[in-house]
């Protein structure tokens, strides 16, 4: 595991930092832009897919993985809110200037012939370049420290009671993964959910902006959703303790829903949408932790039965990473058309108004209708929390089983 996040982590750092560099060139800017942006992809997943297994081996108690679960995401969504306040105030503070369009242009003039506005300030390109690469060196600077971090701090737990079983093809390892069923269950239940929660957070910038008129806040109000998710994480690491984990998902996800439907009906007011904004991070937290923690009871489900197939907990965690990143790309696919389609304007001071519907689709009712056909599918997933302490407790007879084998061939071989 530890040797992919070290190799990883410093090619990812400057794949990273090239994404924000302007080359010298004017030919050619497409391809060096979507070049670097897979290559950075690419790195990210080869550090998240190993950073995200660990949990199967640092600890094998269910509590043990549940809290390590909880202190990551915490972290994780910390980390979030650390980037979305460096990101957001640095390049906020050199936002380029909105492009009029033609109605607007004809006010303007009109305004400037009587001398109305004719001391803007208008920020420079340079300004807005050299913002976005200060922004990214720090953020380059805050990756590699938490590498470090995990790198010497965390140690992979060598179990060597574990019985060896025969390796199997790539090919062999996906049918065994995906034929599981609780795994394909929640895999597809979470692939709706995160769809829903990233429609409303890619579009949620350009809602605050046009839609509520809070373009010079809508940084801000992000910081606040990200920082409501992070203070809550706890909460819902005790809520899925004391009522279990399908129960703390059906809560968690659903409570977003109000608050999606209020901020579309009431009028455009800030203090408002700081109010709504701070409980639907509320929800986010339950859809950052939950999915996570459900998902070691599924390797366990799948161990207790194919007790045979040894050291598939990274195939379990690759595929998950894999359709978070194919849910972040359906929903850009779906945002970047819909948008189109409505007519949208890039950097304009306002929108026609099928664009402000459109948004309204984007950030409530398209999530509310994925949200719940999610938990529809959900609600078929086989692992509650009787059939879960059942696992955990067959688990640990394998485990003395294989003890008792270890200890009992040890002493064949001394006699």
């Amino acid at each position: 595991m530890m040797p992919w996040i070290a190799l990883s982590t410093p090619l990812a750092v400057i794949s990273y930092f090239l994404i924000w560099y302007v080359p010298p060139f004017e030919d050619g800017k497409v391809i060096w832009y979507l070049f670097f942006y897979c290559v950075f992809q690419s790195l990210q997943t080869c550090f998240h897919v190993p950073y995200s297994a660990l949990t199967m081996f640092i600890s094998s108690e269910q509590k043990e993985r549940d809290s390590a679960t909880a202190y990551r995401m915490t972290v994780e969504v910390l980390g979030t809110v650390l980037g979305t306040a460096i990101q957001g105030q640095i390049v906020g503070m050199a936002n380029a200037p909105c492009v009029p369009g033609p109605g607007e242009i004809l006010a303007d003039s009109s305004n400037s012939s009587l001398g109305l506005n004719g001391t803007n300030h208008v920020i420079s390109l340079e300004h807005t370049r050299a913002a976005y690469m200060i922004a990214s060196g720090v953020i380059c600077l805050i990756y590699v420290l938490c590498a470090i971090v995990l790198f010497f701090g965390v140690r992979e737990q060598k179990d060597s009671n574990r019985p060896k079983s025969e390796p199997l093809s790539f090919i062999q390892g996906i049918k065994l993964v995906m034929g599981h069923g609780p795994y394909a269950k929640l895999v597809m239940a979470f692939l709706f959910t995160s769809l829903a929660f990233m429609l409303l957070e890619g579009n949620f910038a350009l809602f605050c902006s046009y839609t509520l008129g809070f373009r010079n806040d809508f940084q801000n109000i992000l910081l606040v959703i990200m920082l409501s998710a992070t203070l809550t994480i706890p909460f819902w690491q005790w809520f899925l303790t004391k009522f279990g984990k399908k129960t703390a998902v059906y809560v968690g996800t659903l409570s977003v829903v109000p608050f999606m439907i209020l901020v579309v009906c009431l009028k455009s007011n800030l203090v408002v949408t700081y109010i709504v904004s701070f409980a639907a991070g509320v929800s986010v937290a339950a859809a950052f932790l939950l999915p996570w923690s459900m998902l070691p009871d599924v390797v366990d489900d799948f161990q207790v039965q194919n007790p045979d197939a040894i050291g598939h907990e990274a195939l379990f965690y690759s595929f998950y990473v894999f359709f978070t990143k194919f849910a972040s790309g359906v929903s850009l696919g779906i945002s970047t058309l819909s948008l189109d389609f409505a007519g949208y304007i890039s950097r304009g001071c306002s929108q026609p108004p099928e664009v402000d519907i459109t948004l309204k689709v984007l950030v409530s009712a398209a999530p509310i209708l994925l949200i719940m056909i999610g938990l529809v599918i959900l609600y078929k997933y086989p692992i509650d929390e009787d059939r879960r302490l059942e696992n955990r407790k067959l688990l640990q007879h394998q485990r003395d089983e294989a003890e008792s084998e270890s200890d009992s061939t040890e002493l064949s071989n001394m006699i």
